[in-house]
């Protein structure tokens, strides 16, 4: 299984914005810098994260990007289905019943056990990545990451997160649809 490399990217910036004071933002394009990414290519896995209400997006100019709910809220599996889709990663096509020697479709009244056994793992890996909340991921940064990364991650953020106060979040509430 190969998931994009807009999950990476979500799952780096939902982190970051972790660690983002109260109802403080990012901009988009300062996470796009932080990690050597395309401004656009980062946009449209923000944008989706946004349409899943992982994130919020809050307009104007001291607007960005923040965590839509508490990170102990969000599970990994959340990201990847807000960037990757609901379907499953394997989609069975049944070829079994279009080669040359394909049977009468009665006679596979069995489901194709290939599909069964990928479906079982798809279930498997999905619990997993509901098991695991972005919370745990920062948390288990902050604790084994070498420390000059925390540091300078937190140094980041701290110098590039844009605060919100109450009156410009009014304003900026009045103007989200």
């Amino acid at each position: 299984m190969k998931l994009g490399d807009g999950v990476e990217a979500a799952i780096h910036c939902a982190a970051m914005l972790a660690g983002v004071d109260g109802d403080g933002t990012l901009p988009g394009n300062v996470m796009a810098e932080a990690f050597g990414l395309s401004p656009s290519y980062l946009l449209k896995h923000l944008k989706a994260l946004t349409a899943a209400k992982i994130l919020e997006s809050v307009p104007g100019p001291s607007g960005g990007y923040r965590l839509a709910r508490a990170a102990e809220k969000i599970t990994l599996l959340d990201i990847v289905l807000a960037i990757e889709g609901r379907e499953p990663a394997f989609r069975c096509g049944e070829i079994r019943q279009k080669g040359s020697y394909a049977l009468d479709p009665a006679a596979y009244v069995k489901p194709c056990g290939i599909n069964v056994a990928m479906l079982k793992a798809e279930r498997a890996y999905r619990a997993a990545l509901t098991e695991t909340r972005l919370s745990d991921i920062v948390a288990d940064f902050n604790a084994t990451a070498d420390q000059r990364i925390v540091a300078a991650s937190c140094a980041f953020v701290a110098l590039n997160q844009r605060p919100q106060n109450s009156k410009q979040r009014l304003i900026n509430e009045r103007k989200m649809p």
